[in-house]
């Protein structure tokens, strides 16, 4: 029996995708819902699972090609009551844990087999995977990757180059073209220009993902359409992180989280909100959208590029329940997981470039929204308390905002609501 492989629904508005590799090769034998191929939107990543179990017959579209939702992929033979092979069930196991095994005890697989096994159940991720072809790297060299499932990303490449330097061969020269005949003969001194010879080797062309094209437009859009300006103030972290020392362990015992500072500025973005809604608003035609729910979007750095998640209703969550949104959209977003629905409807963006050791920066608005909080790194630093200087654990502070239906004075009085909350966190506790 054929089974064709369609492309799935991929979410509310997105009708097209791109084929960014196989994962499966005709001929593989696969189980049904077990992943074949990989698609990539403008938002995520998405596995396309298989209709059936049995073998793979064809693929009708290459990596890199478009496509829209609902056209044919390729085609299986299914098969009912399929027996993998050792090979196979291998290869499922390296990415479904705990599944059980589907052949006889009896039936291993030579050596050789469990090379082609190791290698295939740590699949490079596709920046991964082209940063091994262009240095040279053997999957065999690499040990499991850090990414889901054991799969090899970018970072076990650039890690795995970093200790062993001497492997990292150098890239290949581009052949130049063969001499013409009427200037074969030509004296040794007419050598191409400089200007002109080949670059291989000091530059890389790779095409924009479509995810980082996506970024760049509307990155543009929002300069384009928004009168984008931004404020600063800076935040003394002093009781803030002694708080969060002192409670740290027990909130960990209690919710099995981690307290950090990203859950103080969320309660803190979401009083000030309440006290100025036209930052969690938006223009739509000649009117002004103020929405009653803050849907938080907490910026995160992937090896794809920034994505943003978006913790809906994060005004009715506690603490603990903030937390715990932040840690599993991290992960999600870091490992490629993330849905479609988790990136839309947000109403109010933070990003933290202090992660990366950002002192200061001026974030881009995530249009249509009217406001993004900018986090840096803390930094201790003198500061005057009282007359006195003493050195206090400083963070700068941004927030860009549409000027165009948000005034200034709102815009500071914002800001300096944020200041005040994250500096006494008392005041969240207390509601005031």
């Amino acid at each position: 029996m054929t089974v064709e492989i369609r492309v799935p629904v991929l979410g509310e508005s997105v009708v097209s995708a791109t084929v960014t590799r196989w994962l499966k090769q005709p001929g593989d034998t696969v189980m049904r819902d077990e992943p074949i191929a990989e698609l990539e939107t403008d938002k995520i990543s998405i596995d396309v699972p298989a209709p059936c179990g049995g073998i793979l017959k064809t693929v009708s579209v290459a990596a890199g090609v478009d496509v829209q939702v609902g056209a044919v992929l390729g085609h299986m033979e299914g098969q009912d009551g399929l027996s993998l092979s050792p090979r196979s069930q291998q290869a499922q196991n390296s990415t479904e844990k705990g599944s059980k095994a589907q052949f006889a005890p009896e039936a291993q697989p030579d050596s050789s087999t469990d090379a082609e096994i190791s290698q295939k159940g740590k699949a490079p991720l596709p920046a991964a995977e082209k940063m091994m072809k262009a240095h040279g790297v053997a999957p065999a060299l690499l040990e499991a990757g850090s990414g889901k499932d054991g799969r090899v990303t970018k970072a076990d490449v650039i890690s795995h180059l970093d200790k062993k330097p001497g492997q990292m061969p150098p890239a290949a020269p581009q052949a130049l073209s063969p001499p013409r005949a009427d200037t074969a003969s030509r004296p040794v001194d007419t050598e191409v220009p400089p200007a002109r010879q080949s670059m291989a080797g000091r530059e890389e062309r790779v095409p924009m993902s479509r995810l980082r094209q996506t970024i760049a437009r509307r990155l543009k859009d929002a300069q384009n359409t928004a009168a984008i300006l931004t404020t600063f103030n800076e935040i003394d972290m002093s009781v803030a992180r002694g708080l969060r020392d002192t409670y740290r362990g027990a909130f960990e015992k209690t919710h099995s989280i981690r307290l950090g500072y990203m859950s103080f500025f969320a309660r803190a973005v979401i009083k000030a909100l309440e006290a100025f809604p036209v930052l969690n608003a938006e223009i739509d035609g000649d009117q002004i959208v103020y929405r009653h729910d803050v849907n938080l979007g907490i910026a995160v750095g992937s090896e794809r590029g920034l994505v943003v998640p978006v913790i809906r209703r994060a005004n009715e969550l506690s603490f603990a329940e903030l937390e715990q949104k932040i840690k599993v959209y991290g992960q999600s977003a870091r490992d490629g997981n993330l849905k479609l629905h988790e990136l839309e409807a947000g109403t109010f963006t933070i990003t933290n470039g202090g992660v990366f050791g950002s002192l200061l920066s001026t974030p881009i608005l995530n249009t249509p929204q009217s406001g993004i909080l900018g986090m840096h790194v803390i930094q201790d630093r003198p500061v005057a308390v009282d007359g006195q200087v003493v050195i206090r654990p400083m963070m700068n502070v941004a927030l860009s905002y549409d000027h165009r239906i948000v005034d200034g004075r709102d815009a500071v009085s914002f800001l300096v609501r944020v200041k005040e909350l994250v500096e006494d966190p008392h005041r969240l506790l207390l509601d005031i």
